[in-house]
């Protein structure tokens, strides 16, 4: 994980490494893929020395053992660690401040190459202690949070920032607060928070510098996902279907175009073609996999509540051929939808006819009034039978 900011399309390798990994757990990939991206791995592991990941995907039967690589590995680490403490004691006997930091650094960055995670984040903060410039403290916390993706150690990266956030209290350049935003974003949509994502994706759109964590094309893959399922009709014409920096990229990641537009043109049966041209790529992301069902409900949840949105009333066999799809499936997904809560009609299955029954934001609050202050009644009167004992 060397380096800030990665050259624009050139993502940090570690975190290209990560995906592979998850590639090769993943039980969708082929065997003949996941060959092929062992032997990758594998090239990856060795041109960086990662003796403890080597070790670990060993353990996990994902490599074949091979002592000799591993003596080899760990030779090197070791006669390098010895190279870095040299400078480093050179540095504090004969030069500045700025060169010690700099060979402390150089250690850090070391232990992130090699994968000794607990070893680096100890050197990063031995760094920080050397450290008197804000934007050069920055630049260790996003070194902090690479480590935290390469892991998904969602606890660091929550911590780092904070952390992060706290030192542009003190000042901090507008590069480096942009960037932040995205790695923000990228951990809100990793953690189910996809409101939040979109915001801060959308604040960064035009000042995308991250290519670190991902190309730009990718970026704007996770903006568009999250973006439609939080955003109203207005906000996502506005701020979404015709950004000009989406519509300059857009084309380049397969069905999304048609996935947007589609939805925001109520074109329903064009949608449901591109969305099932997308699950494919969510389900083999390595930050989306894990919320793929999730994402999956909320978005049929805003295309179905979007079409009812027009009607009192409407039959199911409309419905189904605006979708493309059959009776059976129509009714099926909108029992479920409505038992949950998620839409607000109900289903004559006589007449085969559904009728919405919005209840009004006004009403909707009140009703919620009313249940919190019954909660809110019930508590007290445990509390005062407590309290009379």
């Amino acid at each position: 994980m060397e380096g800030g900011a990665g050259e624009e399309g050139k993502q940090e390798r570690h975190l290209v490494l990560a995906h592979k990994l998850f590639l090769l757990s993943h039980p969708a990939v082929d065997d003949l893929s996941k060959v092929a991206l062992r032997a990758e791995v594998l090239d990856a592991v060795k041109s960086d020395d990662m003796a403890p990941l080597f070790e670990s995907l060993v353990a996990a039967g994902v490599l074949e053992p091979d002592a000799a690589l591993l003596a080899e590995m760990r030779g090197r680490i070791d006669d390098e660690i010895r190279k870095l403490d040299e400078k480093i004691a050179d540095a504090e006997e004969n030069l500045g401040e700025s060169e010690v930091r700099e060979a402390h650094l150089a250690k850090s960055l070391y232990f992130i190459r090699v994968g000794e995670k607990e070893k680096a984040l100890e050197q990063l903060k031995v760094t920080e202690g050397k450290t008197v410039a804000v934007g050069q403290k920055m630049d260790l916390v996003f070194h902090t949070l690479q480590i935290g993706f390469f892991y998904m150690d969602f606890d660091l990266i929550s911590k780092s920032i904070d952390k992060a956030k706290n030192l542009f209290e003190e000042g901090g350049d507008w590069e480096r607060k942009n960037r932040l935003k995205v790695y923000e974003g990228l951990y809100c949509m990793a953690t189910r928070n996809f409101k939040k994502a979109a915001s801060l994706f959308l604040d960064s759109i035009s000042t995308f510098t991250t290519y670190e964590l991902f190309p730009y094309d990718t970026f704007i893959f996770y903006t568009v996902l999250t973006s439609v399922i939080t955003l109203d009709r207005v906000s996502l014409k506005q701020k979404v279907v015709d950004a000009p920096e989406i519509l300059a990229v857009i084309g380049k990641v397969p069905h999304l175009s048609e996935f947007l537009n589609s939805l925001y043109n109520c074109q329903y049966k064009s949608f449901f073609v591109a969305f099932s041209g997308l699950t494919e790529q969510i389900k083999l992301d390595r930050y989306l996999q894990p919320h793929f069902r999730y994402y999956m409900r909320e978005v049929r949840t805003v295309v179905y509540s979007q079409f009812l949105e027009s009607y009192k009333s409407v039959t199911m066999e409309a419905m189904a051929a605006a979708f493309g799809v059959t009776v059976d499936f129509i009714d099926q997904e909108l029992s479920r939808f409505i038992a949950a809560g998620k839409l607000h009609c109900k289903i004559d299955k006589v007449a085969g006819v559904l009728e919405t029954n919005r209840p009004d934001e006004r009403n909707a609050f009140y009703q919620a009034t009313i249940k919190q202050g019954d909660f809110l009644l019930n508590r007290i009167q445990k509390l005062s039978r407590v309290i009379d004992l």
